[in-house]
């Protein structure tokens, strides 16, 4: 409440000060118009208070001029309007050179505030801790899980919303992906369907886990009652109670669920203050709130100082504006508008504001959102962005050795036209290094948001796309297509492959318009089967029983091999 009154008090100076000049000049009706001006602050200061009350309208300096404008134009319209009759000339002249006053300081203080917000876009831009790397380095297959889509998540989540008590009141709040227990999982807490729905409940009963990255996964319900939920009312409400103890902090987005090692939920929402007197944001002073939903006690901590189970102190809503400042004004606001001078517009392909949250192989949860470019009708990626999810750096990856990769909208629209008389759709594409290759992983869902299969798609080859239903299944055999493939040139690191000698035992050549000749084999005491592609080997056409070779491959644990290189004995002598 203290937040609340501050604001309101602060929104009435203006009027106060213009009231007591027109007091001051009307000598004859001073008593009178004393009294009017006293009702009219009361009422409007009423007014004041339920709006800011339900508002929460933070204390900053365009706010507070904008409101003291407003209320102060209304106030002195009010006492006008009830002692004109009892003004005289001189008065009456007070009173319209006031709403002059205020009339010339809301045509200025608009404008200007517009003004002073464009020119602080590159101080918000400067403010992003970014750096630039050249080489575009999708994302690695063996550390950053395929996770599963929000709405697949979701779906699952509504159909098991029956083991929730007095399920008549709850629907699913936002889902949150965050590590629990090692494993990532999304978060949804239960949400209040409307106001007499928490004037039964009071509380809500819990909230629901569901696995990430298995699709086989399903749903289960932790019993956590929350009394200050993002749903609830009146001073129960979670942003009202983030907003009493910080009022001159501007939230971003809505307060999400995270859970601690003792398996207990908590609010928390990114907080920020502008750069001077605009509301524009200074990444480098983010904030974050967390709120205890049984008790309501709120802390406050830099983003990357938040506790250790909090993975998304940074939101995804201020990735989604970091990325867009990042993109856009990167030469400036005009640059932005007219030249265009290496703007980036990002994708909103993405399953939270934009962007979507994947986890690396320390377990650090990381913003992914792909850029393109500000031309229509240019569906290729210029490069894509990671935004630590704790501390709010930003890296770029160019895209320069990479070029003529696709972006996630075009993956999308690759899916969306394989079923059309199913009506399936891509959703949540995210790139990957699949054996060297940029790789657009994209789930597959029916109308209902049902997950139906994966869909590995070569950046660079609109053509090269390898369905399947489940992700290991769908990965060998893309990677069985990218080492039959004639045209790829690309392969794993050398780490990944093993120098193997032996003698063949049996020999397979296939031909397809495709992918041209592909010789598979076996070696003997060895049940690997071994695949090389003629473009990339001639030699091995010749291969027969009874030749001895030497060869490098990359061995799956599925039972087959990829051959990079082969030396045959017998046609080397």
């Amino acid at each position: 409440m203290t937040g609340i009154l501050t604001t309101t008090i602060l929104s009435f100076i203006l009027y106060v000060v213009l009231a007591g000049i027109i007091i001051a000049k009307n000598n004859k009706s001073k008593v009178v118009t004393s009294k009017i001006a006293g009702i009219v602050f009361v009422v409007l200061f009423i007014i004041g208070g339920i709006m800011n009350y339900f508002i929460l309208l933070p204390i900053t300096v365009p706010n507070m001029v904008i409101s003291n404008i407003a209320i102060a134009g209304a106030g002195i319209f009010l006492v006008f309007g009830m002692t004109s009759t009892k003004l005289q000339k001189k008065a009456k002249g007070t009173y319209e050179a006031v709403l002059g006053l205020i009339i010339i300081l809301a045509v200025l203080a608009v404008p200007t505030i517009i003004v002073l917000g464009i020119l602080t876009l590159d101080d918000t831009y400067e403010s992003i801790e970014k750096k630039d790397v050249e080489e575009a380095k999708p994302l690695d297959e063996d550390s950053t899980p395929i996770a599963v889509s929000p709405e697949v998540a979701r779906n699952k989540i509504q159909k098991s919303m029956g083991v929730v008590p007095n399920t008549q009141f709850y629907d699913l709040g936002k889902l949150q992906v965050q590590k629990i227990d090692g494993q990532v999982k999304f978060v949804a807490p239960l949400e209040f369907t409307g106001f007499w729905k928490y004037f039964r409940g009071k509380e809500t009963e819990g909230f629901f886990t569901i696995s990430a990255t298995n699709i086989n996964a399903q749903p289960e319900f932790i019993d956590s009652n929350m009394k200050y939920t993002n749903s609830s009312y009146l001073n129960h409400n979670v942003q009202r109670t983030i907003y009493g103890a910080f009022p001159n902090y501007i939230p971003s987005g809505e307060a999400q669920i995270e859970v601690d090692e003792d398996g207990k939920p908590w609010y928390v929402q990114t907080l920020y203050q502008p750069i001077g007197i605009t509301n524009k944001p200074d990444m480098q002073n983010l904030q974050v709130a967390i709120v205890d939903p049984v008790t309501s006690e709120v802390s406050k901590y830099k983003t990357d100082e938040a506790p250790e189970f909090v993975d998304g102190s940074v939101s995804s809503d201020v990735a989604t504006d970091e990325n867009e400042y990042f993109g856009k004004y990167v030469h400036g606001w005009l640059n932005s508008l007219f030249g265009k001078k290496d703007v980036k517009i990002p994708n909103e392909s993405g399953t939270e504001s934009s962007v979507t949250p994947i986890f690396d192989e320390q377990g650090d949860m990381y913003y992914f959102t792909d850029m393109a470019s500000p031309r229509e009708n240019i569906d290729s990626a210029l490069g894509y962005t990671l935004i630590n999810a704790r501390t709010g750096a930003l890296t770029y990856y160019n895209g320069k050795k990479n070029n003529g990769i696709m972006d996630s909208k075009g993956a999308k629209e690759i899916v969306n036209k394989q079923y059309p008389e199913k009506n399936w759709t891509g959703s949540m594409p995210i790139l990957y290094n699949i054996d060297g290759n940029p790789t657009w992983v994209v789930n597959v869902l029916d109308p209902n948001g049902l997950f139906k299969q994966y869909a590995y798609i070569k950046a660079g080859d609109a053509d090269f796309v390898v369905f399947g239903e489940t992700a290991r299944e769908t990965l060998e055999a893309y990677r069985l297509q990218l080492a039959q493939d004639p045209s790829n040139v690309e392969a794993s690191d050398e780490s990944a492959f093993e120098t193997i000698r032996g003698e063949v035992n049996r020999v397979l050549v296939t031909t397809t318009q495709k992918t041209g000749q592909v010789i598979q084999f076996l070696l003997k005491d060895d049940q690997t089967i071994y695949t090389v592609n003629a473009g990339k080997e001639p030699l091995a056409l010749f291969l027969q029983a009874g030749d001895n070779v030497k060869l490098k491959a990359n061995i799956r644990d599925n039972g087959t091999g990829i051959v990079d290189t082969i030396e045959i004995d017998q046609l080397s002598k």
